[in-house]
């Protein structure tokens, strides 16, 4: 498939990727199945406003002491790397115990039939109540997080010991504030940036996955250096991938393919021009382009069967794997946020939690991945229905994984709650 840039029509297809389908990790077992309950929908709206004055910038975000006041991973030390196996995370005792009561006190106020806590044993009178106070606070930070804003700490990004003293030329540093000033006045609500006061060259965007995609609610870090000879050579991008190869233009190794970037073949306006393209561009070529609604056509030659039975059923298929990779990168980000992104990522996942349940619950029942915009209607048209056992077996226990994540985080997961205390009672009436 061809892909363009907004301005014009791009090539951006890549050679087809083998899918890798990594083995999650179920951290406190049985404890997948339930959570928090959440207390009130949170408001999706956020502050954007950066002051800028003759091209000086300032740092007032305080997200660059996050990884001291928030729960944020270190990659060496929290979770380790396979190219076969993925990531595997650790947790430290007293926070396994901590999560356990965190999940256990919010049954506290439900009524649960005899029996059911012999099925989970992890119910029990002695879990301390959560604090009230936690949903609304996550709440508040979400809120007040800024589009765009510039932080101190690069240490965990991909560039960070990529450098050049080119970089610190007055001429090439204007060119960079002019970057800045276009996002931070142009970003769309779905992307977000941070960039860095102290290395100019580097920036780090998370794009929000489009409705109607299975990409939908999704999180996609991306991690870009200006070279040294910007804006003469297009930025470089790392797609923080987690070794998962969700799109054809998305390699496991992190590159991005893309004609705009001269990451693949392209012509005129198709490719980096230094008097007209920006990183903005980039950001949303990627948004609208790679995570589109049938990916499975961004492969070279694919396109020739878009219109067609066979091409149709595949891209479904296709739409399947996606969103199950797709869900896994979730878990990703709500274990090991990248840093300066944790206030967001638990925020987004606490407002998009129900939704994200809601539509696992219907592609398990055989509604097409992608097929339903839940804000905007509840009724699945399932007439083209196809569903595949493996796709339902392996979304079931992705669907426990998120359900246990988005609980933690407050998220209103009271429907699918109490549907597991009922599959509880169900199983403590089984035993008598």
């Amino acid at each position: 498939m061809e892909v363009s840039s907004p301005t014009g029509s791009s090539s951006s297809g890549i050679k087809r990727q083998r899918f890798q389908v990594v083995s999650s990790n179920n951290i406190l077992g049985s404890i997948a199945y339930y959570g928090l309950q959440n207390d009130a929908s949170a408001s999706t709206s956020r502050s954007s406003e950066v002051y800028l004055q003759d091209c000086n910038y300032y740092n007032d975000d305080e997200e660059n002491n996050c990884n001291k006041d928030e729960n944020v991973y270190d990659e060496e030390e929290d979770y380790n790397y396979d190219e076969d196996e993925g990531y595997e995370f650790y947790l430290e005792e007293d926070d396994k115990i901590d999560y356990g009561f965190k999940l256990a006190a919010q049954f506290d106020d439900l009524d649960l039939p005899p029996g059911v806590e012999a099925t989970v044993p992890w119910l029990d009178n002695s879990a301390p109540k959560s604090s009230s106070n936690s949903k609304q606070e996550t709440d508040i930070k979400f809120n007040s997080f800024k589009q765009f804003n510039i932080v101190q700490d690069f240490s965990d990004h991909h560039f960070a010991k990529t450098y050049s003293s080119v970089m610190q030329a007055k001429d090439w540093m204007k060119k960079i504030q002019k970057e800045w000033k276009l996002l931070e006045k142009n970003l769309p609500d779905t992307i977000l940036v941070r960039v860095y006061e102290d290395r100019m060259d580097l920036l780090r965007a998370v794009i929000v996955g489009p409705a109607g995609t299975p990409y939908h609610d999704g999180l996609f870090f991306f991690d870009a250096q200006f070279p040294p000879k910007f804006p003469q050579e297009p930025p470089v991008l790392h797609y923080h991938s987690h070794g998962l190869c969700l799109n054809p233009n998305l390699y496991k190794d992190g590159k991005v393919c893309l004609s705009l970037l001269n990451t693949w073949y392209g012509k005129g306006c198709e490719r980096w021009n230094p008097s007209e393209s920006t990183m903005l561009q980039v950001l949303v070529s990627i948004q609208a382009l790679i995570l589109n609604e049938k990916p499975f056509f961004n492969e070279p030659g694919f396109e020739l069967t878009a219109n067609t039975a066979e091409g149709h059923v595949k891209s479904l298929a296709y739409n399947e794997e996606i969103f199950l990779l797709s869900c896994r990168t979730m878990l990703y980000s709500l274990r090991g946020p990248p840093k300066h992104f944790a206030e967001f990522v638990a925020g987004h996942f606490c407002n998009k939690g129900h939704t994200i349940l809601a539509a696992c619950r219907a592609y398990m029942s055989g509604a097409p991945v992608g097929s339903v915009i839940w804000e905007q209607a509840q009724d699945v048209d399932r007439s083209d229905e196809r569903l595949s056992i493996s796709f339902r077996s392996s979304l079931k226990q992705l669907f426990e994984e998120l359900l246990m994540e988005f609980s933690v985080k407050g998220a209103d997961c009271d429907e699918f709650l109490n549907q597991k205390v009922k599959a509880g009672a169900a199983a403590a009436l089984s035993l008598q």
